[in-house]
């Protein structure tokens, strides 16, 4: 069978790195407090007794203006029946009223949402009110499913309560089909995605484009046509939303020639990475949605779903994950849910780069996976990492013995670390060995252990910070104990036990069995007053 890297560099007819499902929050920063709201009450609209009423009428508007938005123009005006799987209504409307850059329905749903509340306070009399936001409520929110000239199918989602956040969903894939049906550059599409391009650097070219300037087109555009809580006098007083990140998703989708090849991928990439650094949990699991990881975890995962298994690996709120997309295409999938847990403010400005960071990170696992199946290393490198040694400039750099529990476990966090772009911290490295040993890990071992995996050579410290990086070096070193431990070491002991289960015929433990039974007679015959333990 083909290996991983043979596979990708031979089999692969169309290559695409593309953003794909772009979750936005749209707010209102000058209504972010109490004191902006009480200003755009009395000083904007000129109420002098800024009163949670005036909010009510607000909101009454805005669904009014809905409803008969939605009669002018004879669009369908729903209710999302409570647990209902709203992209699948969504779906099914869409066949039904496949219009072009209009609106298709509205959506109305009660979802939770911290909204300002008004109570009155009574040491300064009558009229005076004191807002809030401390606490989350059931209130109606209004979906706009649209079809965008510039983006395809898309949806607005607008509270009808203060301070009216609002959320938009946008697909930079549905978008680049827009473009190429505007350049005719013919295309084969996957679900949400490309199967072949007749220029495939032109459609490249047009995923490279997408950008903030035209997600806030999108917006602008659509906030002219909608009814709208704020009106086109409240954003021009300086009363509008701005967006910032909620979730992005960076996707990088490689076709192959035949389906064969993507099944010999995956066979390949599973069984050389679910052990992949020992991580918290490794679940196999049929039909079930997994609970999110919880903050700092590092965990991998390999999810069966029907016949096609996706591989997950999670870093904080970000996961990367791979998987064979409609038995033709591999697509490796990196979604920021938190840009800051990468040192990325949320501001829509930060889009570019975070795009960046997602592209860098979904090739560095590909690397990673070509890497895994070609670490060998020479005798001496194998001696200047278990033997200890010195360093050029006279430090001592104690040796990493093969076996030891925790060296072990430090290799294993090599592995699960190497995909950090921006590094890990002593306290990760701590986190990850105790969980890996369970056994007590002080800040000074990990200190320790940094400082020698340093003067090996393993890692390297940028100057001025904390933070260490995995080189290609240590990478392979990490990956050759990880899998030497994995493949031939435990497997070999496994076997020897008589008793063992692991499989249904231990061959190799009776061979040795057979061997010592022979040895012991040996030594009977030449020694017959001999005891044998």
């Amino acid at each position: 069978m083909a290996n991983v890297d043979e596979i990708l560099k031979g089999h692969v007819t169309l290559e695409v790195e593309c953003v794909d499902r772009l979750y936005l929050n749209g707010y209102v920063p000058t209504l972010a407090t109490a004191g902006g709201l009480v200003s755009f009450l009395r000083d904007h609209l000129g109420k002098p007794i800024p009163s949670p009423a005036v909010l009510g009428q607000i909101s009454s508007r805005f669904r009014d203006g809905v409803r008969a938005f939605a009669e002018a123009g004879s669009i369908p005006l729903i209710t999302f029946a409570h647990g209902e799987r709203k992209d699948d209504r969504a779906n099914q409307l869409r066949r039904e009223r496949p219009v072009r850059g209009e609106v298709v329905f509205i959506g109305v749903a009660q979802e939770k949402a911290v909204t300002f509340s008004g109570r009155p306070m009574k040491e300064k009399g009558a009229g005076w009110f004191d807002f809030t936001r401390d606490k989350a409520v059931y209130v109606n929110h209004y979906y706009f499913y649209v079809d965008d000239a510039e983006f395809g199918p898309a949806f607005i989602k607008v509270c009808s309560y203060a301070p009216w956040a609002l959320k938009v969903c946008l697909n930079g894939h549905e978008w680049a089909k827009r473009q190429l049906d505007k350049r005719g550059i013919a295309y084969e599409a996957l679900d949400n995605g490309f199967l072949s391009c007749r220029d495939a650097a032109a459609l490249q070219e047009i995923c490279d484009a997408l950008g903030p300037a035209q997600i806030e087109a999108f917006l602008a555009r659509w906030l002219e046509r909608l009814p709208m809580p704020l009106t086109p006098e409240d954003r021009g007083a300086g009363y509008d939303w701005k967006l910032s990140i909620w979730q992005l998703e960076v996707s990088l989708t490689q076709v192959f020639e035949r389906p064969l090849q993507g099944r010999e991928f995956f066979e390949e990439v599973i069984r050389e990475n679910l052990d992949l650094g020992r991580p918290d949990r490794i679940q196999l699991i049929f039909e079930r949605r997994l609970p999110a990881a919880p903050a700092g975890s590092f965990r991998t995962r390999v999810i069966q779903q029907g016949v096609s298994p996706s591989l997950h690996v999670e870093y904080r709120s970000f996961d990367l994950k791979q998987y064979f997309k409609e038995g033709r295409a591999l697509r490796t999938e990196g979604t920021f849910r938190n840009p800051k847990d990468f040192g990325v403010n949320k501001g829509l400005p930060s889009f570019n780069y975070l795009q960046q960071i997602g592209r860098h990170i979904n090739r560095r696992l590909l690397e990673v996976e070509r890497v895994s199946q070609n670490c060998g290393l020479s005798a001496d490198s194998i001696q200047r990492v278990v033997q200890p040694a010195v360093t050029e400039d006279g430090h001592k750099a104690p040796g990493l013995r093969f076996g030891d529990p925790r060296v072990m476990a430090l290799m294993l966090s090599l592995s699960l670390f190497t995909h950090l772009i921006n590094g890990f911290r002593n306290q990760d490295l701590r986190r990850s060995v105790r969980d890996l040993t369970h056994d007590s890990y002080t800040a000074s071992q990990a200190s320790y252990d940094l400082r020698r995996l340093c003067r090996k050579g393993l890692l390297f410290r940028p100057a001025g910070t904390h933070r260490y990086m995995v080189t290609p070096y240590g990478w392979k070193v990490a990956r050759f104990f990880a899998r030497l431990d994995a493949r031939v070491f435990r497997p070999a002991m496994t076997a020897l036990d008589p008793g063992s289960v692991a499989t249904p015929q231990p061959r190799l433990a009776r061979a040795f069995t057979k061997v010592d039974n022979e040895l012991d007679s040996l030594i009977l015959q030449a020694f017959p007053s001999r005891k044998l333990a």
